[in-house]
Protein backbone atom coordinates (compact mmCIF):
# COMPACT_ATOMS: atom_id res chain seq x y z
CA UNK A 1 0.00 0.00 0.00
CA UNK A 2 2.69 2.61 0.72
CA UNK A 3 4.07 4.21 -2.16
CA UNK A 4 7.86 3.55 -2.73
CA UNK A 5 10.23 6.90 -1.81
CA UNK A 6 11.02 8.72 -5.07
CA UNK A 7 14.41 7.94 -7.09
CA UNK A 8 16.51 10.64 -7.45
CA UNK A 9 16.04 13.91 -9.89
CA UNK A 10 18.97 12.82 -11.60
CA UNK A 11 16.65 9.98 -12.91
CA UNK A 12 14.38 12.36 -14.59
CA UNK A 13 16.64 14.05 -16.45
CA UNK A 14 16.22 12.04 -19.86
CA UNK A 15 12.58 11.80 -19.20
CA UNK A 16 12.38 15.75 -19.17
CA UNK A 17 14.49 16.02 -22.36
CA UNK A 18 13.03 13.17 -24.38
CA UNK A 19 9.60 14.14 -23.12
CA UNK A 20 6.64 14.71 -26.46
CA UNK A 21 3.85 16.13 -24.94
CA UNK A 22 0.44 16.55 -26.87
CA UNK A 23 -2.93 16.75 -26.66
CA UNK A 24 -5.66 15.46 -29.00
CA UNK A 25 -8.87 14.48 -27.49
CA UNK A 26 -11.57 12.51 -29.39
CA UNK A 27 -15.09 10.95 -28.01
CA UNK A 28 -16.44 8.67 -29.06
CA UNK A 29 -19.41 8.15 -26.59
CA UNK A 30 -22.25 6.08 -28.46
CA UNK A 31 -19.67 4.36 -31.12
CA UNK A 32 -19.06 1.73 -27.84
CA UNK A 33 -20.80 0.16 -25.04
CA UNK A 34 -17.99 0.82 -22.58
CA UNK A 35 -15.00 2.78 -24.18
CA UNK A 36 -15.73 6.79 -24.49
CA UNK A 37 -12.48 8.74 -25.12
CA UNK A 38 -8.78 8.92 -25.45
CA UNK A 39 -6.73 11.16 -25.17
CA UNK A 40 -2.66 11.02 -26.45
CA UNK A 41 -0.59 12.39 -23.20
CA UNK A 42 3.04 11.96 -24.15
CA UNK A 43 5.84 9.69 -26.16
CA UNK A 44 8.45 8.18 -24.71
CA UNK A 45 11.39 6.96 -27.62
CA UNK A 46 13.33 3.67 -26.99
CA UNK A 47 16.58 5.58 -26.89
CA UNK A 48 14.89 7.88 -23.71
CA UNK A 49 13.80 4.33 -22.17
CA UNK A 50 16.93 2.79 -22.67
CA UNK A 51 18.22 5.70 -20.64
CA UNK A 52 15.67 5.69 -18.10
CA UNK A 53 16.58 1.92 -17.20
CA UNK A 54 20.06 1.81 -17.38
CA UNK A 55 19.54 4.51 -14.30
CA UNK A 56 17.44 2.65 -12.86
CA UNK A 57 19.77 -0.19 -12.64
CA UNK A 58 22.17 1.57 -11.31
CA UNK A 59 20.32 2.51 -8.81
CA UNK A 60 18.52 -0.60 -8.31
CA UNK A 61 20.49 -3.38 -9.45
CA UNK A 62 17.69 -5.83 -8.81
CA UNK A 63 16.23 -4.28 -12.07
CA UNK A 64 19.30 -5.31 -14.24
CA UNK A 65 18.64 -7.65 -17.03
CA UNK A 66 15.28 -5.91 -17.93
CA UNK A 67 16.60 -3.70 -20.78
CA UNK A 68 17.22 -6.93 -22.85
CA UNK A 69 13.54 -6.88 -23.16
CA UNK A 70 12.91 -3.46 -24.39
CA UNK A 71 11.66 -3.13 -28.44
CA UNK A 72 10.32 0.15 -29.05
CA UNK A 73 9.31 3.53 -27.69
CA UNK A 74 5.75 3.97 -26.33
CA UNK A 75 2.72 6.45 -26.61
CA UNK A 76 0.80 6.96 -23.74
CA UNK A 77 -2.69 8.21 -23.49
CA UNK A 78 -5.37 9.23 -21.30
CA UNK A 79 -8.62 7.08 -21.85
CA UNK A 80 -12.46 7.67 -20.00
CA UNK A 81 -14.64 4.54 -20.25
CA UNK A 82 -17.86 3.82 -18.79
CA UNK A 83 -18.69 1.13 -15.00
CA UNK A 84 -20.66 1.05 -12.78
CA UNK A 85 -20.50 1.93 -8.78
CA UNK A 86 -23.02 0.91 -6.52
CA UNK A 87 -25.64 0.63 -9.49
CA UNK A 88 -24.78 3.36 -10.98
CA UNK A 89 -23.38 4.06 -14.74
CA UNK A 90 -20.15 6.34 -14.20
CA UNK A 91 -17.38 7.43 -16.59
CA UNK A 92 -13.82 6.56 -14.88
CA UNK A 93 -10.88 7.07 -16.19
CA UNK A 94 -7.25 5.45 -16.37
CA UNK A 95 -3.96 5.03 -18.57
CA UNK A 96 -3.34 3.06 -22.14
CA UNK A 97 0.23 2.87 -22.82
CA UNK A 98 1.45 1.05 -26.58
CA UNK A 99 4.15 0.62 -27.92
CA UNK A 100 4.85 3.08 -30.92
CA UNK A 101 5.50 -0.09 -33.25
CA UNK A 102 3.02 -1.59 -34.76
CA UNK A 103 1.50 -4.85 -34.19
CA UNK A 104 -0.27 -7.49 -32.53
CA UNK A 105 0.20 -7.09 -28.55
CA UNK A 106 -1.17 -9.12 -25.25
CA UNK A 107 -2.44 -6.49 -22.13
CA UNK A 108 -1.09 -6.63 -19.44
CA UNK A 109 -3.20 -4.85 -16.89
CA UNK A 110 -1.58 -3.03 -13.95
CA UNK A 111 -3.91 -2.47 -10.67
CA UNK A 112 -1.59 0.14 -8.84
CA UNK A 113 -1.30 0.40 -5.07
CA UNK A 114 -2.79 2.59 -2.17
CA UNK A 115 -3.30 6.48 -3.01
CA UNK A 116 -5.18 8.87 -1.52
CA UNK A 117 -4.37 12.01 -3.42
CA UNK A 118 -6.78 12.85 -6.18
CA UNK A 119 -3.22 14.64 -7.99
CA UNK A 120 -1.22 11.39 -8.16
CA UNK A 121 -3.76 8.88 -10.36
CA UNK A 122 -2.34 7.34 -13.00
CA UNK A 123 -4.62 9.44 -15.77
CA UNK A 124 -3.83 12.64 -13.25
CA UNK A 125 -0.10 12.18 -13.36
CA UNK A 126 1.02 10.24 -15.61
CA UNK A 127 4.70 11.77 -15.54
CA UNK A 128 4.82 10.66 -12.16
CA UNK A 129 7.76 8.70 -11.40
CA UNK A 130 5.72 5.12 -9.99
CA UNK A 131 3.09 5.33 -13.09
CA UNK A 132 6.28 6.47 -15.13
CA UNK A 133 7.89 2.59 -14.16
CA UNK A 134 4.29 1.13 -15.41
CA UNK A 135 4.37 2.90 -18.78
CA UNK A 136 7.47 1.63 -19.68
CA UNK A 137 6.63 -2.06 -19.42
CA UNK A 138 4.79 -1.09 -22.99
CA UNK A 139 8.15 -1.04 -24.76
CA UNK A 140 8.63 -4.56 -23.98
CA UNK A 141 5.32 -5.50 -26.11
CA UNK A 142 2.45 -5.20 -24.15
CA UNK A 143 -0.34 -3.29 -24.54
CA UNK A 144 -0.40 -1.38 -20.41
CA UNK A 145 -3.56 -0.55 -19.20
CA UNK A 146 -3.27 0.99 -15.59
CA UNK A 147 -6.96 2.13 -13.98
CA UNK A 148 -7.26 4.83 -12.14
CA UNK A 149 -9.76 3.29 -9.67
CA UNK A 150 -13.48 4.50 -9.01
CA UNK A 151 -12.56 7.76 -6.77
CA UNK A 152 -10.22 8.83 -8.77
CA UNK A 153 -9.44 10.70 -12.47
CA UNK A 154 -12.61 11.38 -13.93
CA UNK A 155 -14.88 10.03 -10.80
CA UNK A 156 -13.03 12.31 -8.30
CA UNK A 157 -16.28 13.42 -7.58
CA UNK A 158 -16.96 9.83 -5.78
CA UNK A 159 -15.26 8.65 -2.79
CA UNK A 160 -13.12 5.76 -3.91
CA UNK A 161 -14.31 2.72 -3.03
CA UNK A 162 -11.43 1.31 -1.12
CA UNK A 163 -10.91 -2.48 -0.57
CA UNK A 164 -14.32 -2.39 -1.87
CA UNK A 165 -14.61 -5.95 -4.12
CA UNK A 166 -17.21 -5.26 -6.90
CA UNK A 167 -16.74 -1.81 -7.82
CA UNK A 168 -12.99 -2.63 -7.73
CA UNK A 169 -13.50 -5.63 -10.46
CA UNK A 170 -16.21 -3.73 -12.31
CA UNK A 171 -13.70 -0.77 -13.06
CA UNK A 172 -10.61 -3.26 -14.51
CA UNK A 173 -12.72 -5.53 -16.30
CA UNK A 174 -14.49 -2.82 -18.00
CA UNK A 175 -11.43 -1.11 -18.84
CA UNK A 176 -10.33 -4.40 -20.41
CA UNK A 177 -13.36 -4.29 -22.21
CA UNK A 178 -13.05 -0.51 -23.45
CA UNK A 179 -9.47 -1.71 -24.79
CA UNK A 180 -10.61 -4.37 -26.10
CA UNK A 181 -13.63 -3.03 -28.17
CA UNK A 182 -11.31 -0.31 -29.72
CA UNK A 183 -9.18 -2.87 -31.36
CA UNK A 184 -11.42 -3.95 -34.77
CA UNK A 185 -11.77 0.43 -34.86
CA UNK A 186 -7.99 1.00 -34.96
CA UNK A 187 -8.22 3.35 -32.42
CA UNK A 188 -5.04 3.08 -31.25
CA UNK A 189 -3.54 3.26 -35.11
CA UNK A 190 -1.32 0.02 -35.94
CA UNK A 191 -1.77 -1.56 -32.93
CA UNK A 192 -4.33 -4.92 -32.32
CA UNK A 193 -5.35 -6.47 -29.25
CA UNK A 194 -4.44 -10.29 -29.19
CA UNK A 195 -6.78 -12.22 -26.78
CA UNK A 196 -3.99 -12.81 -24.18
CA UNK A 197 -4.13 -10.55 -20.99
CA UNK A 198 -2.28 -10.22 -17.91
CA UNK A 199 -2.51 -8.86 -14.72
CA UNK A 200 -0.26 -7.17 -12.19
CA UNK A 201 -0.31 -5.53 -8.84
CA UNK A 202 1.14 -4.64 -5.25
CA UNK A 203 -0.42 -4.19 -1.96
CA UNK A 204 -4.02 -2.60 -2.71
CA UNK A 205 -3.04 -3.86 -6.25
CA UNK A 206 -2.10 -7.05 -5.40
CA UNK A 207 -5.81 -7.73 -3.95
CA UNK A 208 -7.44 -5.95 -6.55
CA UNK A 209 -5.10 -7.94 -9.24
CA UNK A 210 -6.14 -11.44 -7.25
CA UNK A 211 -9.77 -10.17 -6.75
CA UNK A 212 -9.93 -9.76 -10.88
CA UNK A 213 -8.02 -12.81 -11.85
CA UNK A 214 -10.65 -14.83 -9.88
CA UNK A 215 -13.30 -13.24 -11.73
CA UNK A 216 -11.83 -13.52 -15.69
CA UNK A 217 -11.78 -17.04 -14.31
CA UNK A 218 -15.10 -17.96 -13.18
CA UNK A 219 -17.44 -15.30 -13.94
CA UNK A 220 -16.49 -14.21 -17.17
CA UNK A 221 -15.61 -17.52 -18.84
CA UNK A 222 -14.55 -17.28 -22.38
CA UNK A 223 -14.72 -13.48 -22.90
CA UNK A 224 -11.00 -12.80 -21.41
CA UNK A 225 -7.82 -15.39 -22.09
CA UNK A 226 -6.36 -14.55 -18.79
CA UNK A 227 -2.75 -15.95 -19.18
CA UNK A 228 -1.47 -15.52 -15.91
CA UNK A 229 -0.89 -12.72 -12.64
CA UNK A 230 1.41 -11.43 -10.35
CA UNK A 231 0.23 -10.37 -6.94
CA UNK A 232 2.43 -8.86 -4.62
CA UNK A 233 1.70 -8.27 -0.53
CA UNK A 234 -2.00 -7.60 -0.71
CA UNK A 235 -4.22 -7.49 2.00
CA UNK A 236 -6.27 -10.93 0.75
CA UNK A 237 -8.39 -11.46 3.31
CA UNK A 238 -9.45 -8.11 4.66
CA UNK A 239 -11.42 -9.61 8.26
CA UNK A 240 -7.54 -11.68 8.93
CA UNK A 241 -6.15 -8.01 8.12
CA UNK A 242 -8.45 -5.90 10.70
CA UNK A 243 -8.37 -8.46 13.34
CA UNK A 244 -4.44 -8.30 13.72
CA UNK A 245 -4.32 -4.56 13.01
CA UNK A 246 -7.12 -4.84 16.10
CA UNK A 247 -4.62 -6.90 18.46
CA UNK A 248 -2.12 -4.47 18.05
CA UNK A 249 -1.46 -1.51 20.95
CA UNK A 250 -0.03 0.67 17.76
CA UNK A 251 -0.22 0.57 14.22
CA UNK A 252 2.49 2.41 12.27
CA UNK A 253 -0.19 3.45 9.44
CA UNK A 254 -3.96 4.45 10.71
CA UNK A 255 -4.71 6.29 7.19
CA UNK A 256 -5.16 2.41 5.88
CA UNK A 257 -7.79 1.55 8.67
CA UNK A 258 -9.84 4.92 8.60
CA UNK A 259 -9.54 4.23 4.34
CA UNK A 260 -11.31 1.14 4.94
CA UNK A 261 -13.97 2.34 7.47
CA UNK A 262 -14.50 5.41 5.58
CA UNK A 263 -15.00 3.74 2.00
CA UNK A 264 -17.44 0.84 3.97
CA UNK A 265 -19.41 3.87 5.94
CA UNK A 266 -20.39 5.45 2.67
CA UNK A 267 -21.13 2.58 0.12
CA UNK A 268 -23.50 1.06 3.28
CA UNK A 269 -21.15 -2.21 3.19
CA UNK A 270 -21.69 -2.03 7.42
CA UNK A 271 -24.91 -0.47 9.17
CA UNK A 272 -23.08 1.16 12.11
CA UNK A 273 -22.51 4.40 12.12
CA UNK A 274 -19.15 6.28 12.78
CA UNK A 275 -19.23 6.90 16.53
CA UNK A 276 -20.09 3.41 17.47
CA UNK A 277 -16.93 3.09 16.00
CA UNK A 278 -14.01 5.78 16.37
CA UNK A 279 -13.71 8.53 19.05
CA UNK A 280 -14.15 11.94 18.51
CA UNK A 281 -12.51 13.67 16.95
CA UNK A 282 -11.58 11.55 14.02
CA UNK A 283 -15.48 9.73 14.19
CA UNK A 284 -16.50 13.29 12.39
CA UNK A 285 -13.84 13.88 10.57
CA UNK A 286 -13.01 10.76 8.93
CA UNK A 287 -15.20 11.55 5.59
CA UNK A 288 -13.12 14.87 5.00
CA UNK A 289 -9.80 13.42 5.69
CA UNK A 290 -10.47 11.52 2.68
CA UNK A 291 -11.91 14.06 -0.01
CA UNK A 292 -9.22 13.29 -2.25
CA UNK A 293 -6.66 15.93 -1.37
CA UNK A 294 -4.46 14.58 1.44
CA UNK A 295 -1.45 12.25 1.22
CA UNK A 296 -1.68 9.19 3.05
CA UNK A 297 1.24 10.93 5.06
CA UNK A 298 -0.60 14.00 6.09
CA UNK A 299 -3.90 11.46 6.86
CA UNK A 300 -1.53 9.46 9.40
CA UNK A 301 -1.10 13.30 10.68
CA UNK A 302 -4.53 13.73 11.64
CA UNK A 303 -5.26 10.22 12.91
CA UNK A 304 -3.54 8.67 15.57
CA UNK A 305 -1.53 5.38 15.79
CA UNK A 306 -2.44 4.32 18.78
CA UNK A 307 -5.81 2.69 18.28
CA UNK A 308 -7.05 2.35 21.98
CA UNK A 309 -7.04 6.76 21.28
CA UNK A 310 -8.50 5.67 17.77
CA UNK A 311 -11.29 3.18 18.44
CA UNK A 312 -14.44 3.32 20.85
CA UNK A 313 -13.30 0.85 23.33
CA UNK A 314 -16.95 -0.85 22.85
CA UNK A 315 -15.85 -1.43 19.06
CA UNK A 316 -12.21 -2.60 20.41
CA UNK A 317 -13.86 -5.19 23.02
CA UNK A 318 -16.91 -6.00 21.10
CA UNK A 319 -15.50 -6.37 17.06
CA UNK A 320 -14.54 -9.90 17.41
CA UNK A 321 -17.96 -11.14 18.64
CA UNK A 322 -20.08 -9.07 19.45
CA UNK A 323 -23.63 -9.10 17.71
CA UNK A 324 -23.58 -4.86 17.66
CA UNK A 325 -20.87 -5.25 14.83
CA UNK A 326 -21.84 -7.79 12.57
CA UNK A 327 -21.93 -6.35 9.82
CA UNK A 328 -18.50 -4.76 10.25
CA UNK A 329 -17.19 -8.43 10.17
CA UNK A 330 -19.70 -9.31 7.26
CA UNK A 331 -18.18 -6.11 5.14
CA UNK A 332 -15.00 -7.81 5.86
CA UNK A 333 -15.31 -11.22 4.86
CA UNK A 334 -17.41 -9.97 1.93
CA UNK A 335 -14.92 -8.25 0.62
CA UNK A 336 -11.73 -10.26 1.10
CA UNK A 337 -11.01 -13.13 -1.39
CA UNK A 338 -11.72 -16.97 -1.03
CA UNK A 339 -9.22 -19.51 -2.26
CA UNK A 340 -10.36 -21.36 -5.62
CA UNK A 341 -8.38 -23.72 -7.91
CA UNK A 342 -6.92 -21.49 -10.54
CA UNK A 343 -5.87 -23.17 -13.81
CA UNK A 344 -4.38 -20.11 -14.39
CA UNK A 345 -0.64 -19.26 -13.61
CA UNK A 346 -0.51 -17.18 -10.48
CA UNK A 347 2.53 -15.97 -8.96
CA UNK A 348 2.68 -14.15 -4.99
CA UNK A 349 5.48 -12.22 -3.43
CA UNK A 350 5.54 -10.63 0.07
CA UNK A 351 8.48 -9.32 1.96
CA UNK A 352 8.54 -10.89 5.55
CA UNK A 353 9.02 -7.70 7.55
CA UNK A 354 6.08 -6.07 5.97
CA UNK A 355 4.36 -4.05 9.12
CA UNK A 356 1.47 -2.47 6.86
CA UNK A 357 0.20 -6.01 5.60
CA UNK A 358 1.96 -8.79 7.37
CA UNK A 359 3.21 -11.39 5.44
CA UNK A 360 0.82 -14.28 6.94
CA UNK A 361 -1.66 -12.53 4.61
CA UNK A 362 0.59 -13.85 1.52
CA UNK A 363 1.27 -17.08 3.03
CA UNK A 364 -2.42 -18.05 4.38
CA UNK A 365 -3.78 -17.28 0.84
CA UNK A 366 -0.88 -19.01 -0.84
CA UNK A 367 -1.84 -22.14 2.08
CA UNK A 368 -5.49 -21.73 0.76
CA UNK A 369 -4.90 -21.88 -2.56
CA UNK A 370 -3.12 -25.50 -2.41
CA UNK A 371 -5.96 -26.41 -0.10
CA UNK A 372 -8.68 -25.15 -2.76
CA UNK A 373 -7.07 -27.61 -4.83
CA UNK A 374 -4.32 -25.24 -7.26
CA UNK A 375 -1.19 -27.22 -8.21
CA UNK A 376 2.00 -25.92 -6.52
CA UNK A 377 2.61 -25.98 -10.40
CA UNK A 378 0.60 -23.30 -11.16
CA UNK A 379 0.02 -21.15 -7.53
CA UNK A 380 4.07 -20.22 -6.33
CA UNK A 381 5.14 -17.95 -4.17
CA UNK A 382 8.48 -16.02 -3.00
CA UNK A 383 9.14 -14.40 0.52
CA UNK A 384 12.02 -11.82 0.39
CA UNK A 385 13.90 -11.64 3.63
CA UNK A 386 14.19 -8.94 5.46
CA UNK A 387 12.35 -6.84 2.92
CA UNK A 388 9.49 -3.89 4.36
CA UNK A 389 6.24 -3.45 2.38
CA UNK A 390 8.60 -0.50 0.70
CA UNK A 391 11.16 -2.67 0.37
CA UNK A 392 9.96 -5.53 -1.26
CA UNK A 393 8.37 -3.36 -4.25
CA UNK A 394 11.22 -3.67 -6.62
CA UNK A 395 12.29 -7.12 -6.15
CA UNK A 396 8.50 -7.83 -6.38
CA UNK A 397 8.49 -5.71 -10.03
CA UNK A 398 11.39 -7.67 -11.10
CA UNK A 399 10.00 -11.01 -10.81
CA UNK A 400 6.69 -10.34 -11.59
CA UNK A 401 7.43 -8.91 -14.84
CA UNK A 402 9.75 -11.72 -15.31
CA UNK A 403 7.25 -13.89 -14.50
CA UNK A 404 4.72 -12.64 -17.14
CA UNK A 405 7.54 -12.43 -19.83
CA UNK A 406 8.49 -15.42 -18.99
CA UNK A 407 4.38 -17.00 -19.93
CA UNK A 408 4.16 -14.61 -23.03
CA UNK A 409 7.70 -15.42 -24.51
CA UNK A 410 7.35 -19.65 -23.34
Amino acid sequence: MKKKRYLTAALFIPILVSLTINSCKKDHEGEYEYFVSKDHTFSFSKSAIDGIISGLENYYPDLNGLKSYINSGIDVYKVIYNTTVDGEKIKVSGLVCTPDADGDYPVLSFQHGTITDNSTAPSENPVELNNQLVELIASMGFIIVIPDYPGFGESAQIPHPYLIKEPTVQSVVDMLRAVKETSSHSEFEGKKIKDEFYLFGYSQGGWATLATHKALELDYPGEFNLAGSFCGAGPYNIYDLFVQMLSLSEYPMPSYIGYIINAYSFYDQFTNSLPELLKEPYASNLHNYYNGTFSLGEINGQLTTTLSDLFTPEFLSGYASSPAYSTVREAMTNNSITAWNTSVPLFLGHGDADTDVSVTATELMYERMIDAGTSPNICTKTIYPGLDHGGAIVPCIRDGLLFLLDLRDN
